[in-house]
């Protein structure tokens, strides 16, 4: 069974591993490959391994991943810590901005909560930092919600070190929810340096790097329409060839440890500190149960310092995001 670990330093704590979501219900992959009975079984099977952390958002759909997640979850609430996101204004089932006014964020909560089929979100994260909306209005609003006992505990989304400190001084913030991986290691010069002074957990999306890290990615072209990586300025030409073979030390350190890529990029991040809770996101059982075995993987001084060596800061070529999703990145 997996550990625990504590985000912020207000007594949320969740299993050292969570699951991200949103794959079963967008991004990856076709609509036809989407498999609800198997997203199904594998929230059920996370629970038996002891994963309590489960991530989603109303924009995951958008709706429908928090619809799974409740139906999943119904007779077994108490099991599980439920985050989600809001912040996009949505219209005709598309994304269409972001929105985080006051009468806004209320609205999207007693959504989220009625399609979670629950009377309370343990972790509302703001999506993304709306810069027409004063972060202390955003947070002002989130409290609120606290104080109704419809939200346990606060978070931001790929949100700045000077944001993180206004929203902090309105409410404690428990956790930052950012791209953070051996491969993506943005955060390390001034945002982590913050969390650890306010005492905010990270919780890392992507933490296998898109793919890169487990070696399974392939070239732009190559994923069906509809695939977000398409568009992925990562997996574009020269960007792909030169990020496949900066993650290859990961593959072999894997090979010699008996152990999958992936458990080593996961394992890797585990060691950052007990902060630190990655939520790898997956639709299927096989690698949930893969990802759950990471939390066990010892890694050696000798063996973070060669990742490290081989994986620096700006390793990763090209941008995170193509130009649209950039500009929504809070600096």
């Amino acid at each position: 069974m997996l550990t625990t670990r504590k985000l912020g330093t207000r007594g949320l704590e969740v299993s050292a591993l969570g699951l991200g979501c949103m794959g079963m219900s967008q991004s990856y992959g076709t609509p036809g490959e989407r498999d609800e009975r198997e997203s199904l079984a594998t929230i059920d099977r996370a629970l038996e391994l002891g994963v309590t952390f489960f991530d989603t958002a109303e924009v995951y759909g958008p709706f429908a991943n928090e619809e799974l997640l409740g139906r999943a979850l119904q007779g077994k609430r108490d099991r599980a810590i439920i985050a989600t996101k809001f912040g996009w204004k949505i219209g005709q089932g598309e994304r269409m901005g972001l929105d985080s006014r006051p009468e806004h964020v209320r609205e999207a909560a007693e959504g989220s909560l009625r399609r979670l089929g629950t009377d309370h979100i343990d972790l509302l994260y703001q999506h993304r930092v709306d810069p027409a909306v004063p972060i202390e209005d955003t947070v002002g609003a989130m409290a609120k919600l606290v104080d109704q006992g419809k939200v346990r505990f606060l978070g931001l989304s790929e949100a700045g070190a000077a944001t993180l400190r206004r929203a902090h001084v309105v409410h404690p913030i428990a956790a930052l929810q950012s791209e953070y991986s051996l491969w993506e290691r943005n955060l390390e010069s001034d945002v982590i340096p913050v969390l650890r002074e306010l005492g905010i957990g990270l919780v890392p999306f992507s933490p296998l790097g898109r793919g890169f890290l487990t070696g399974t990615a392939k070239r732009a072209e190559e994923y069906p329409e509809g695939d977000f990586r398409r568009g992925d300025p990562r997996f574009q030409g020269e960007h792909f060839d030169a990020n496949l073979r900066a993650a290859a030390v990961v593959q072999e350190l894997a090979k010699q440890r008996g152990a999958t890529p992936g458990q080593v990029a996961l394992a890797w991040l585990l060691h950052q500190g007990d902060d630190v809770v990655p939520i790898p996101g997956t639709k299927r059982r096989k690698y949930l149960e893969e990802n759950v075995v990471a939390a066990d993987l010892e890694l050696s001084p000798a063996e973070m310092e060669r990742l490290d060596s081989a994986l620096p800061p700006g390793a990763a070529s090209g941008p995170r995001y193509g130009d649209e999703m950039m500009a929504f990145v809070d600096r």
